[in-house]
């Protein structure tokens, strides 16, 4: 098992990825993700904010992050965080404790760059997901109704959300 940033040449399975998300949300009655944009992907691979988590000879799951989330956090952007976003799981890699594997890695990660919080978010009151990020380490701060949605993707507009950090 190994993390390290996507690449380019990773674009066509990171999207395939994010449409089985999507295809699995629809499943489970959750907020579906929105068709991402090129451009958005790109420029966190560019950024080297889009990591992969790679077992074998194939990428398990992926995901993005961010050290500043406004629109999401308000007042408490000002913390020291990294916020993870779109975890996107591959089928064939589910039930393999991968989100443990992210926060492992998270922690270490946040440390060497002295980060206070690692925070996550989820669309809606997803009970299903509350248990598993509280299972692997996070807390969950309860809801909150997004206000400011204009610069989010479109799962966001009209949002509630769930909150999730884990203090370091």
């Amino acid at each position: 098992m190994q993390i390290t940033n996507s690449n380019e040449a990773d674009i066509p399975e990171i999207f395939k990825l994010y449409r089985l998300a999507t295809s699995f949300q629809e499943t489970k009655n959750c907020t579906p993700w929105p068709e991402f944009s090129l451009e958005l992907v790109s420029k966190e691979i560019a950024e080297m904010r889009q990591w992969k988590l790679i077992i074998g000879e194939h990428i398990a799951c992926v995901w993005a992050v961010t050290f500043k989330d406004p629109e999401i956090w308000g007042e408490k952007d000002n913390d020291k965080a990294m916020y993870i976003h779109r975890i996107a799981i591959n089928p064939d890699f589910r039930g393999q404790q991968l989100v443990e594997h992210i926060v492992i890695w998270a922690k270490a990660y946040a440390k060497k760059n002295t980060l206070d919080y690692i925070r996550m978010d989820t669309v809606g009151e997803n009970f299903g997901l509350i248990s598993h990020y509280k299972k692997c380490g996070f807390q969950f701060l309860g809801l909150s109704k997004l206000e400011n949605t204009k610069f989010l993707p479109a799962h966001y507009q009209n949002a509630v959300v769930s909150l999730f950090q884990i203090a370091l």
